[in-house]
């Protein structure tokens, strides 16, 4: 079973990039980033809904009010990344963004000492900075001509900027604080549930831990849905066309399903070797999708980079878990 959940929760994480893609990639749609945290907010709440009520899931003020700088670092990231697909291929956004994970390893290096990293897993960081970092670099320098030469059959134009490669950085740099924040919290509402003697096993504690604070960042990204719809649609007045916006809707959906998928699979103790690398290097799907459905086409040099993200990510799969 963990070899389908893994894949689910591959297919799915790369559906929300190509679907979140299509929903925000429109230059006169000013706001459509705000409309795709909307459709990922709502989706994520009726989500919270079911696991609070059908699942029996705690939930307090306290513990989203704990859990509330994670979950606004992590939508953040996401609201920055929507905004940049409008400005750049998702070939290149994507593997830029999955590169939060060797940001967190490196924070942890820095911060906590690499004790329990192996020389295979610190290669791996250093593939996978090299690869972002030289994306960005390929992606900046290329030559104006041949960018409109490959850009041509997509039928999409993306001019170099600093903003283009901002807001995936951005991204990154957001979400492996949020990451790095996430394991500091949750060890903290684990010694909670731990202090309160209602569970049995420290692994019970860390299960409803995790499941208390999953279900508040949604609520939180619920609320932060709420307030975008009240300022896209009640001051800006912004028209919701239900064409355009359903993209969005199967990203968010994509993007739920991908993280419920993700939950169960590395569930699996014993297959976590296998199943972590599989999820991880979901980026390369989405490199594939934006292939086949977008029409993207880079040069051999961005694919060569890409290559070094998604081994390096791949390796590091091992040994996150």
């Amino acid at each position: 079973m963990w070899f389908w959940l893994s894949l689910i929760a591959l297919l799915c994480w790369s559906g929300s990039d190509l679907f979140s893609k299509i929903g925000c990639r429109d230059e006169d749609d000013r706001l459509s980033h705000l409309k795709m945290v909307m459709a990922v907010g709502i989706v994520m709440g009726l989500h919270a809904a079911f696991e609070i009520f059908v699942g029996g899931t705690e939930i307090s003020f306290a513990i989203i009010l704990t859990y509330l700088p994670v979950s606004l670092l992590y939508i953040g990231s996401m609201t920055l990344g929507y905004l940049g697909l409008r400005y750049i291929e998702l070939s290149v956004s994507s593997p830029i963004c999955n590169s939060s994970g060797a940001l967190v390893a490196v924070m942890t290096l820095v911060f906590l000492g690499g004790e329990d990293y192996s020389p295979l897993a610190i290669f791996a960081v250093l593939l996978v900075c090299v690869g972002a970092i030289g994306l960005g670099v390929v992606d900046a320098t290329e030559d104006p001509e041949l960018r409109a030469a490959r850009q041509a059959e997509g039928n999409r134009k993306y001019a170099k900027s600093f903003l283009a490669l901002a807001l995936p950085v951005a991204y990154c740099l957001l979400d492996a604080a949020g990451t790095f924040a996430d394991n500091r919290v949750l060890e903290t509402l684990t010694a909670q549930a731990f202090d309160s003697g209602r569970f049995a096993t420290l692994d019970e504690c860390a299960d409803h831990a995790a499941a208390s604070a999953n279900c508040a960042y949604e609520l939180t990204f619920l609320f932060a849905a709420v307030v975008c719809f009240v300022y896209v649609v009640l001051i800006r007045r912004d028209r919701l066309i239900p064409k355009k916006e359903a993209p969005k809707y199967l990203g968010a959906v994509c993007e739920t399903a991908g993280q419920f998928a993700y939950i169960y699979a590395i569930a699996d103790t014993e297959h976590l070797a296998m199943s972590a690398p599989i999820i991880s290097s979901y980026c390369a799907a989405s490199v594939l999708w934006s292939r086949l459905f977008l029409k993207e086409k880079l040069s051999w040099k961005h694919y060569a980079m890409i290559a070094l993200v998604v081994v390096g990510i791949a390796i590091m799969g091992v040994f996150d878990l």
